[in-house]
């Protein structure tokens, strides 16, 4: 029987997905998909670092507690171990991959190490305030001078092909195997199926589906909506992080402030410059986010106010410039004097803690496909990421995944997709003429989500949120058989898909925990303390 080397595609170019095809690279050939350039996502913009046990007053046993402890009882315990144990091993390969550290000036030979909301130890490897930057820019040099990789920007999946789909193909039961993806060229709107042995979802989360957010315009949800339609798991989509200090700025588009600066001091104060975060939870600025976000939503709400303040007046402006440049240099931007200036925060969409529901090696309930980064739910968050385990969790699941991959994919009897598959039908669908209505209807969802899905939540508004959403999904799928398909049509797709399912989730928790805050069922109950699937 002839035998054909495996064939991996990685749709995503995170550190999930760039990590994820470092490691397949070793035993498969690898095509990795960005939507845009390869350097888009989140990871570039996460500014905080990387959370691990480093130092030697540190314990795996106290990075384990303070997960469970933000997790608020939903956190998979198997995977909070495999993440906190095996996370020391990742960041060194970091560092042999290029990854350059932030060095404690004192003592040259050790890293500098932060301590953010919800950690009890300095644990958080960071590069200054660009950590995620500094990993994906390592990260690509390696990939693109890496012969098994092929790189392909400016593409996105469409949708995943299903085995039970294919009329020339009969799966045994359900849909069958994930034999790969529709891919758009986006530049010239072309469709072409592609063929994999294995698909790897690591398309990133979907703050885009709220109006105000931290992430950049790629996080559409593409990943979940896909695997969704496909037929896969989704668990836990109720549990968005609103991270709590975004730069509150007419001009300043979705850029955080880094926890850092409260895990050295800093202190959120109202309008009226009182230190407000005491009343809400015993360890103040320092409280773990979702608690932070509540607290300023709440506040808010009290007093009327646009935004809080953050208060770093204690650092000395050398140090501050020298810590954390980059909000030094957005700051100065937009012409506020930190830290001899308070600078105004609200909270924004950051992250989303459910996702594509995966096991322990990132094998979703499909065969054939693999979930990794934020685009899945590994049970390691909960209800609640703890501050800076998402890259964390990002490198431990590729390496998981791949190794799990490898004794698949190489054995001798290994399924393989096949050698071609159906041309994608546009049917009767004709261009598209003009953009307006995806603008509208995009502007629709994220503003309808902001008002009735947002931090602080009703069943009035979550029924209300549901309602509406459902006539949008008429109108969205009437355009999308209607029309050929471009980039902005399937971003609005999948996002209305993320936006449905958010709200789904959050009507069947009937209680408050972690992330999900109801003010009809404002306490959690021990009948609530497991995973929301779909």
């Amino acid at each position: 029987m002839a035998t054909y080397p495996p064939k991996v595609l990685i749709i995503g170019s995170g550190i999930a997905g760039l990590s994820a095809a470092l490691h397949f690279s070793e035993f498969s050939d690898v095509t990795l998909l960005a939507k845009t350039s390869l350097d888009e996502g989140n990871t570039r913009y996460a500014q905080g670092g990387i959370a691990a046990v480093w130092a030697k007053n540190d314990s795996f046993a106290e990075h384990k507690k303070d997960t469970l402890e933000a997790g608020a009882g939903l956190c998979r315990e198997s995977t909070v171990d495999a993440c906190v144990q095996e996370g020391p091993d990742r960041i060194k390969e970091l560092i042999e991959w290029g990854v350059e550290f932030t060095r404690d000036t004192d003592h040259p030979s050790d890293y500098d190490l932060h301590i953010e909301g919800g950690h009890h130890q300095r644990r958080i490897l960071h590069s200054h305030d660009f950590t995620g930057l500094a990993i994906e820019e390592a990260l690509i040099q390696k990939v693109r001078s890496h012969a098994k990789i092929t790189v392909m920007e400016n593409y996105m999946a469409i949708d995943l092909i299903m085995e039970g789909k294919l009329r020339t193909l009969t799966a045994a039961s359900g849909l069958g195997r994930c034999l790969g993806a529709y891919i758009l060229n986006i530049a010239t709107n072309e469709i072409a199926p592609m063929a994999a042995d294995l698909t790897v979802l690591a398309s990133g989360g979907a703050g885009k589906v709220y109006l105000y957010t931290s992430n950049p315009d790629v996080a559409t949800g593409d990943g979940i909506a896909m695997a969704y339609r496909a037929g896969a798991r989704i668990a836990n989509m109720e549990f968005m992080q609103f991270h709590p200090t975004c730069l509150y700025h007419p001009h300043a588009k979705n850029f955080l402030i880094t926890e850092a600066l409260r895990g050295e001091g800093g202190i959120l104060r109202n309008l009226e410059g009182r230190d407000f975060m005491p009343d809400y939870h015993e360890m103040g600025s320092l409280a773990p986010r979702y608690v932070v976000s509540q607290s300023i939503d709440i506040e808010l709400k009290r007093t009327g106010a646009a935004h809080v303040w953050l208060d770093i007046t204690h650092i000395k402006p050398e140090e501050f410039a020298e810590k954390f440049p980059q909000v030094h240099s957005m700051c100065k931007k937009f012409g506020i004097n930190a830290p001899r200036e308070f600078i105004p925060v609200v909270p924004a969409a950051h992250y989303m803690c459910g996702g594509i529901l995966v096991d322990e090696f990132a094998q979703t309930s499909i065969e054939g496909l693999v979930a990794i980064g934020e685009t899945a739910c590994t049970g390691l968050h909960g209800a609640n990421r703890l501050a800076s385990n998402s890259l964390l969790e990002g490198i431990v699941f590729s390496k998981r995944a791949a190794l799990q991959a490898k004794n698949t994919l190489t054995s001798h009897v290994a399924p393989h997709a096949p050698k071609s598959l159906p041309a994608w039908e546009f049917g009767r669908a004709v261009d598209m003429e003009e953009q307006i209505d995806i603008v509208a209807t995009w502007r629709e969802i994220r503003t309808l989500m902001w008002n009735y899905v947002g931090i602080v939540r009703s069943n009035r508004r979550l029924n209300r949120a549901r309602e509406r959403l459902a006539l949008l999904r008429h109108e969205v799928n009437e355009d999308y058989w209607k029309f050929k398909v471009n980039r902005d049509l399937i971003e609005l797709r999948n996002l209305l898909t993320v936006a449905e399912l958010i709200v789904e989730s959050a009507l069947r928790r009937k209680e408050s925990r972690g992330l999900h805050l109801n003010v009809d069922y404002p306490k959690a109950s021990p009948d609530e303390a497991h995973d929301t699937i779909i």
